[in-house]
């Protein structure tokens, strides 16, 4: 306990990247704060703080900050894929609260869920994690639930042990979403691109999605994320569909809805908040070469309803004749590689990124 003590101590006292380099040069011959930046479009516009997160490389031993969540208790859950510290906990000033975990090499997907007035947890390990020699490899992953201080409540069946699976389809969990009567739906993302829907006990129920539907509208093709969305009639599912640039939406039984295009967007899970959508775009397309994976062209993307609102960090998005055009990195980028957003009660957002340089969450604070 005293290592912990001395961890958090420091970690109080120490300095972040940004604020130990507060002008960066952005890429583009300029060079700016950040913090001085305001970010997006419309109603939906931020002042960037990246030093937000009190802490410092010294102290963090963080590679990559994949996804963020609020507690009842207002306070924000980072996991990782450090197995020094997979979880983060941080209050909304940016003080390190509390770490725990080193189980989770791929630690990748965090899903937080009311449970009879308990927070409970759901946690992906995507199966990729950094070996000994500072190289990505690649193993199966599995999915957890836990209680909110970490203690494992119980593991999820992997689809190979219980059938589901063929023996040439990997299982590479990458997000959770619980539905309304405490299913859980896992996206098989980095694996063989199925929903798994389990019961609220761990049970196998169904799965879809995948490669092979004959109505290929059904497929998915690197299904990151999943949320269910409560702002209709009924709640729906909503699996993103990263590598066709789009949300893909579905009933809870896993009948196919809809397809909401992102024109240039790698977009990761989507993030809801009263009316709005909210994702991180991991990468984008760029305007001179309109290809795939390019480094550092993320940022976010906020909707209304399926309407595309602001892009902070982004172009502004653009329709014509009712058709959203192609969305960018801004000229003046921001962001590395959005990965999740977090949003808090004030509407402020909390960004993490992957292959971020060992950078902690950028606050976007609303305006």
């Amino acid at each position: 306990m005293n290592s912990r003590r001395k961890f958090i101590g420091n970690t109080a006292m120490a300095l972040s990247a940004a604020s130990m380099f507060p002008n960066i040069s952005l890429g583009m011959g300029k060079s700016t704060r950040l913090e001085d930046q305001i970010v997006g479009h419309g109603d939906y516009r931020y002042k960037v703080k990246r030093d937000w997160a009190k802490i410092g490389l010294a102290q963090t031993s963080l590679l990559n900050c994949h996804e963020m969540v609020m507690d009842s208790k207002g306070r924000l859950l980072m996991i990782g894929d450090h197995t020094d510290n997979n979880i983060l906990v941080f209050d909304k000033s940016g003080k390190l609260l509390d770490y725990w975990g080193t189980q989770y090499p791929g630690g990748h997907g965090l899903t937080i869920h009311d449970e009879g007035g308990e927070d409970v947890l759901y946690i992906a390990d995507c199966g990729w994690f950094m070996d000994r020699n500072g190289a990505m490899q690649r193993q199966a992953g599995f999915v957890s639930k836990t209680d909110i201080n970490g203690r494992l409540i119980f593991n999820l069946p992997d689809p190979h042990t219980i059938g589901v699976y063929k023996e040439d389809e990997p299982f590479m969990p990458t997000e959770i979403a619980v539905g309304p009567n405490g299913d859980i739906y896992v996206a098989d993302g980095y694996g063989s691109d199925y929903i798994i829907q389990y019961d609220h006990k761990g049970q196998y129920k169904r799965h879809f999605g995948g490669h092979h539907n004959e109505n290929a509208t059904e497929n998915l093709q690197n299904a990151h994320g999943i949320a269910i969305d409560y702002r209709g009639e009924k709640p729906v599912l909503v699996c993103t569909s990263r590598t066709e640039n789009c949300f893909k939406y579905f009933t809870l039984e896993g009948e196919y809805i809809k397809t909401v295009e992102l024109p240039g967007l790698y977009v990761c899970r989507p993030v809801f908040d009263d009316d709005n959508l909210y994702a991180g775009v991991c990468w984008s397309k760029t305007r001179d070469e309109n290809k795939g994976w390019v480094r550092d062209t993320g940022f976010v993307t906020v909707m209304e309803g399926d309407r595309v609102v602001s892009n902070p960090g982004g172009s502004s998005p653009s329709y014509e004749n009712g058709e959203l055009q192609q969305m960018y990195r801004a000229e003046t980028p921001i962001f590395n590689h959005g990965h999740d957003v977090c949003v808090d009660e004030d509407k402020n957002l909390y960004v993490c990124q992957w292959n971020a340089h060992h950078t902690p969450p950028i606050k976007l604070e609303r305006i």
